[in-house]
């Protein structure tokens, strides 16, 4: 399973803050996190039609977190319904920068957590 496994060594870099792996947000205005996430993404080519579609995708791995999913679990996941949820085609190392991603805009709490 080599697409996973991408998942999990991007994922792990962007939790560990590695730089270029997942944005830095300070978290203050919600509008400044939804900037600097969707930054984040296009920092890395990670292209969508919709930036709500994507903000809203964002949340949704917080609140999957919150149901007790392990971020790995949760890009996989992505990587299976990445065109429905997402509005993109994303790459296997892409879904692991995307939890990142949203982990360290909108959910903070779960970094370090792989």
């Amino acid at each position: 399973m080599r697409s996973l496994s991408a998942v999990r060594v991007v994922l792990i870099a962007a939790l560990l803050g590695i730089p270029g792996a997942a944005g830095s947000t300070a978290h203050a205005d919600p509008a400044d996190a939804d900037a600097q996430f969707l930054a984040a993404l296009s920092s890395q080519g990670i292209t969508y039609a919709s930036p709500e579609v994507m903000i809203a995708a964002g949340h949704s791995v917080c609140a999957e977190l919150d149901r007790g999913e392990t971020p790995t679990r949760v890009a996989h996941d992505l990587l299976n319904h990445r065109d429905a949820l997402t509005g993109s085609n994303l790459a296997a190392h892409h879904a692991g920068f995307f939890v990142g991603a949203s982990i360290a805009a909108y959910c903070p709490k779960y970094l370090g957590r792989t």
